[in-house]
C-alpha cells in the first residue's frame, strides 16, 4: 500500500507535510503588490492565495469559460453594443482598441475613420495565421465573424463615437475644477 496522496494535476505527496492548497493544478508566484491591496486581501481571509482566488471568481462571475466570448448587449430600445472578452488577436490589429469595461470583458473601439466592415475583413485576414494552441482566440473571432457578417447583410450594423480621452500627460484634470 502506498503513503502517497495524488493531486489533481498528478502530483504525488507523501504522508505528512504541507497539505495541497488548491484542488486542481497550481503553482507558486512571487507577485507585489501595494501595502494598501495586501491590508485588503487580509481583511477577505488570513491566507492571501486563498483571498485572490475568491476575488478573482466574484470579479469574473464564476468561472470565465461559462461567459460569453462574444456579447451583444441591449443599450437602448434599438441599440445594442458588442462586448468581447480578453484577446491578444483582436489587440494585434493596428486600428483596434479594447476598452475594458468589466474584469474581462471589453468594448472594441476602432481608430477614426474605421468601420466594422474593415474590422471584419482583419477578422478574416487573422484566421488564416492561428495555430491549434488558439483555439479560443479563432472562438472569438469566429463568433465576432458572426455578428459582422449579420450586422453588414442586413444592414443593421452602423458605428458611433464613443470620447476616448488619454489621460497619460494631457494635462487635463480627471474631474472639472481639479
Amino acid at each position: 500500500m502506498s503513503n502517497h496522496i495524488q493531486n489533481t494535476d498528478g502530483r504525488k505527496k507523501g504522508n505528512g507535510g504541507r497539505p495541497f492548497k488548491f484542488a486542481e493544478p497550481s503553482r507558486a508566484i512571487t507577485l507585489t503588490l501595494p501595502e494598501s491591496t495586501l491590508r485588503d486581501l487580509d481583511e477577505i481571509g488570513p491566507d492571501r492565495g486563498h483571498a485572490i482566488v475568491k476575488l478573482t471568481q466574484l470579479a469574473l462571475g464564476g468561472k470565465q469559460v461559462d461567459r460569453p466570448v462574444v456579447e451583444l448587449v441591449k443599450m437602448a430600445a434599438n441599440t445594442g453594443l458588442v462586448v468581447v472578452g480578453p484577446s491578444r488577436a483582436l489587440r494585434s490589429i493596428d486600428f483596434v482598441q479594447l476598452v475594458e469595461i468589466a474584469p474581462g470583458r471589453h468594448l472594441i473601439a476602432l481608430g477614426d475613420g474605421r468601420d466594422f466592415r474593415e474590422l471584419e475583413i482583419a477578422l478574416i485576414d487573422l484566421l488564416d495565421d492561428f495555430t491549434e494552441e488558439d483555439a479560443q482566440e479563432r472562438h472569438l473571432i469566429q463568433q465576432l465573424l458572426g455578428y459582422l457578417k449579420n450586422f453588414r447583410k442586413s444592414e443593421s450594423g452602423s458605428t458611433a463615437q464613443i470620447v476616448l480621452v488619454r489621460l497619460v500627460s494631457t494635462g487635463y484634470a480627471l474631474r472639472p475644477g481639479e
